[in-house]
């Protein structure tokens, strides 16, 4: 036990200043927002997988989550990014905010990456942001996943479990736009063709940081369009 102290006290903090402190340091092979080279050209950052592509040069920003749907479609560098909710809202869950998680259908990459942010380097429960069991117990729904036929009923149920007001998020390019998936008759093309969406957290998956980003400024605790 006395080691296991020693070695914590080496360590330090482990947790990131974020959003207050120094911009944090991602890989050099992180693949962030796009570059749109030129004029005229447009990318949907909801629908691409974020892989290698030589056709596409990324950035190191991870800020890309946005409120609406259309303001994922990257025209230069300009990016309209998530905006506060509504002030009835923002008093409900400015401080306390329960969610609870559905996959639909995913491949688990959307949700591993959403399970990091439980852990000391993030440390999601410092906003007062927690996961539950229960969608009786939440005031909203993360979506992953390209919500399969099997899973929609599932998925509507949940929703509807939650009691309103509510959030709901959409969380990786699958629940977004239905991703590789999109206009298959096993898949939904988006979460918005069931449901309204809060915020779209675009990526393949996304990165902790876009998700921690786009969360924050959906409760008011960034305010400006960037860092």
């Amino acid at each position: 036990m006395l080691k296991i102290i020693q070695t914590r006290f080496k360590q330090g903090c482990r947790t990131l200043a974020f959003p207050k402190g120094k911009r944090p340091a991602l890989p050099a092979r992180y693949r962030g927002r796009p570059i749109i080279a030129g004029q005229g050209e447009a990318l949907d950052l909801g629908s691409i997988t974020f892989a290698p592509d030589t056709a596409i040069e990324y950035s190191q920003d991870f800020q890309m989550a946005v409120s609406l749907r259309k303001d994922l479609v990257l025209k230069g560098s300009e990016l309209t990014l998530a905006c506060v909710l509504n002030h009835e809202m923002l008093k409900i869950f400015g401080r306390s905010l329960k969610l609870r998680q559905v996959s639909a259908g995913g491949c688990n990459a959307c949700e591993l990456d959403l399970n990091v942010l439980n852990t000391p380097v993030f440390d999601l429960s410092r906003f007062g942001i927690q996961f539950v069991a229960s969608p009786r117990h939440a005031d909203g729904i993360v979506v992953t996943g390209p919500i399969s036929r099997n899973m929609t009923e599932a998925l509507l149920k949940t929703y509807e479990a939650v009691a309103s007001p509510k959030i709901v998020i959409a969380l990786g390019s699958c629940a977004i736009s239905g991703g590789i998936f999109a206009n298959t008759p096993e898949a939904t093309n988006g979460l918005e063709t069931l449901i309204p969406v809060d915020l779209f957290i675009p990526g393949c998956p996304p990165h902790p940081l876009t998700t921690l980003d786009g969360l924050l400024r959906l409760l008011g605790r960034i305010k400006k369009n960037s860092l």
